[in-house]
């Protein structure tokens, strides 16, 4: 395989810690490369150890006033302003260096893409997709996915298509590139009436020459893996044909997942097993091969994200797993240790059934509708028919 893929990780990740109870824990991350490595995934990989990004590289996409903000923040006290200080983004030391470090991680990904080092790379420390110019949202302080991306277009790429499947919309990095028509953003979340932060409907579209380079498919809470995939192939890799993206930049949030408390979707990890693999075809058949894969949000911390995560690695390195793997007994003693009251999953599978009926183009179903919605808002600026199942 030689430098096919790189891995972005050091332990100094963990460093971006909201604190306390908060959702956001870095815990997920650890047990995800302990999980990985149990399992081989990680075997003869050199991890690439991410720097501190440059305040002039946070700068292409977030205001100067607003670093110094966030610099400051940890001795000024709690109402700082900018987002921070609130439940969702507590100010916490070291905050800048921490989520620097972040963006530094995801700008190594894409400087081994860029240099032609790899043709994928993964940062699951990134990810960070709800951060906006001047503040912090949705636990995410910098945008690393849009930075990452703005560094991408200053060198040698001018076609990048972003595609986020967190269970959230993926506004910070929609609001970065709205009227930019180099940049493609597809989000496929929960329906923003049902769900923070309450945009990403299909009517968002772009602006200023940009218009259909912003797609927003909204699901109804409780889809299912075989509804989710249904929905995904029935917009998602049309609109990438038409795009023609050099280079795909995914957000692989897994709080998708049936047991995330702080979300409504019911896929599976066998479901993001599923995902994932589509995400590799896509950047195969439509992106030269150039995948830089992110992490996201998940917040079923011990029986999920580990688990989803692995799995992503694993498919990253082309080393997929089968899903009847068993977790290893080393893995569950160190989590047990640390979650004594958590019922912990024994292998890489949920169960969950991963086969669907491809859109036909009826509207039966509020899925269906959904489908439709975005197809017929999206389809006719990219040269496509919104009714008809073929494309």
């Amino acid at each position: 395989m030689g430098e096919r893929a790189a891995v972005v990780w050091d332990e100094s990740f963990l460093g971006y810690d909201l604190g306390g109870d908060h959702p956001l824990n870095p815990v997920r991350l650890d047990l995800t490369m302990r999980l990985a490595t149990e399992l081989g995934v990680l075997d003869g990989v050199e991890p690439v150890t991410p720097q501190q990004a440059a305040d002039e590289d946070i700068e292409r996409v977030h205001d100067p006033s607003y670093l110094a903000a966030v610099q400051a923040a940890p001795y000024s006290g709690w109402d700082v302003g900018h987002g921070l200080g609130t439940a969702d983004n507590p100010v916490f030391d070291r905050m800048h260096e921490a989520s620097a470090l972040v963006v530094g991680g995801s700008l190594a990904a894409a400087e081994r893409i860029a240099s032609g080092a790899a043709d994928r790379a993964i940062n699951i420390g990134g990810g960070l997709h709800h951060a906006m110019a001047s503040h912090a949202a949705g636990f995410c302080v910098y945008n690393d996915c849009s930075v990452a991306i703005a560094w991408l277009l200053a060198n040698g790429f001018d076609r990048i298509a972003y595609l986020d499947v967190d269970v959230h919309h993926g506004d910070g990095v929609q609001a970065s590139f709205y009227g930019d028509p180099r940049v493609l953003t597809i989000s496929v979340h929960q329906h923003p009436m049902t769900l923070w932060p309450g945009t990403g409907y299909p009517r968002e579209l772009g602006t200023g020459g940009a218009e259909g380079t912003s797609v927003n498919l909204a699901l109804p809470p409780g889809t299912k893996d075989a509804g989710w995939l249904r929905a995904f192939s029935a917009v998602v890799p049309a609109t990438l044909a038409a795009f023609r993206p050099q280079i795909l930049v995914t957000q692989c949030g897994a709080d998708t997942h049936r047991e995330d408390p702080l979300a409504d979707l019911s896929l599976t990890v066998d479901g993001h097993r599923a995902i994932y693999k589509r995400l590799r075809d896509l950047a195969e058949t439509y992106a030269g091969g150039k995948w830089l894969a992110l992490g996201g949000g998940g917040y079923s911390l011990f029986r999920v994200v580990p688990r989803s995560w692995t799995h992503l690695l694993a498919t990253v390195l082309d080393r997929d797993l089968d899903p009847d793997t068993t977790v290893p007994a080393g893995w569950m003693a160190h989590t047990a240790r640390i979650a004594p009251h958590t019922t912990l999953p024994t292998s890489l599978s949920d169960g969950g059934d991963t086969a669907f009926d491809p859109w036909d183009g009826t509207a039966e179903t509020q899925l269906d509708n959904a489908i439709l919605s975005t197809r017929r808002a999206v389809f006719p600026l990219i040269g496509l028919d919104p009714d008809d199942p073929r494309d």
